[in-house]
């Protein structure tokens, strides 16, 4: 499946944020339908700091960003790939603020050519650590 999994558990949690829990005066079908942009930016923030944070164990949430750039000769035997290297961890402890992060840097997750799901990816496993 790639990378459908991924995002069927994402949009799992988007759906259910905008029917459920966004505050408005619409009904549940006119939830969906009277979405603008910031709405669903704050959608997927939501959704993807929520399985974050459950990936933690309710503990603790980390978000990985690709950062510029960086000059460094890669070990003997090791391969430099741009990509990994560039990888940077931000840890949270309150659900809040792992949430206004990715809010922050939604962008980072929902360009064209970020890597979004990647980084996602990358952030579950960190979160839920590589030992659980």
């Amino acid at each position: 499946g790639g990378t459908r999994a991924i995002l069927a558990a994402v949009q799992a949690h988007i759906i259910s944020y905008l029917l459920f829990t966004r505050q408005t005066e619409c009904t549940h079908l006119e939830r969906l339908c009277r979405v603008g942009r910031w709405e669903q930016e704050q959608a997927l923030a939501t959704a993807l700091a929520e399985t974050l944070w459950a990936a933690g164990g309710g503990g603790r949430a980390v978000v990985c960003l690709v950062t510029a750039p960086i000059t460094m000769m890669p070990r003997e035997g090791y391969r430099a790939t741009s990509f990994t290297e560039r990888i940077q961890l931000f840890e949270f402890s309150e659900k809040a603020a792992a949430q206004g992060f990715i809010s922050d840097h939604i962008n980072c997750f929902k360009g064209e050519g970020s890597h979004g799901v990647i980084l996602f990816l990358c952030s579950l496993l960190f979160s839920r650590t590589l030992e659980r």
